[in-house]
């Protein structure tokens, strides 16, 4: 008989690259995915960064049937705060069993080098199941594995508001200015995935408000629907 599967949590951002990291993990049977870890924004209720309702959160976790671990962390939040608020979940999780904590990250050496500094602390491992795959490559697998996802932030330093709220698709990737990354690896835009086959059921989603924060960042307030919708 094989080694029995180690416990891993996987950080989820709610967007395509965690959906390809949660998707290869699911096919490697040396790991099982225990939980999803997803950093909350005290007071907004929002996914940090990407700034998407607690509720779609909780949505597409059901829909995987994975459970789903909330780190709150406080509106201005500095380093230390937050590198303390992740430091109590994890060590948590140890004492169940969970061995590692995966991520989606694609080729940033910084973050790659502090996510594994930090995790070695209390003894976790960090697994990068999409590490350096090419980023053109990895969008259109994406398209092709029938993942669906909309954009819910944009840099606006490096992308117009009009791609905001727009569909993840290859008309958006067709679009995009040169020296942008197709998978927005360098923080140009994030995403939203609300359908593909890592997915019991699909999250029926609408563009809200569009608002631009910090002067910076053109956010979509994606809200709960009942049926199904286009972005176009």
């Amino acid at each position: 008989m094989g080694a029995m599967p180690q416990k891993v949590i996987l950080s989820w951002s709610g967007g395509k690259d965690s959906a390809i990291a949660f998707m290869e993990l699911s096919r490697d049977p040396r790991y099982t995915i225990a939980s999803l870890l997803t950093t909350i924004t005290a007071g907004y209720e929002r996914i940090s960064m990407h700034g998407v309702r607690v509720s779609l959160l909780e949505q597409q976790a059901s829909s995987l049937g994975v459970p789903l671990v909330k780190v709150t962390i406080p509106q201005g939040s500095s380093n230390a705060q937050y590198e303390s608020a992740m430091r109590s979940v994890l060590t948590r999780a140890q004492t169940d069993g969970v061995i590692a904590v995966a991520f989606g990250d694609l080729f940033l050496e910084e973050i790659r080098q502090y996510r594994e500094e930090k995790l070695s602390q209390v003894g976790l491992k960090a697994i990068f199941p999409v590490w350096k795959r090419d980023t053109r490559e990895l969008a259109n697998s994406f398209l092709k594995a029938g993942f669906k996802a909309v954009l819910v932030c944009v840099d606006s330093k490096v992308l117009d508001r009009s791609f905001v709220g727009r569909a993840f698709d290859e008309s958006l990737l067709a679009d995009l200015p040169s020296g942008v990354d197709p998978c927005g690896e360098n923080g140009e835009f994030h995403t939203f995935v609300h359908a593909g086959p890592i997915f019991n059921h699909s999250i029926f989603i609408k563009p809200g408000e569009t608002v631009l924060r910090e002067d910076r960042f053109w956010y979509c307030d994606l809200l709960p629907a009942e049926r199904a919708r286009d972005f176009n």
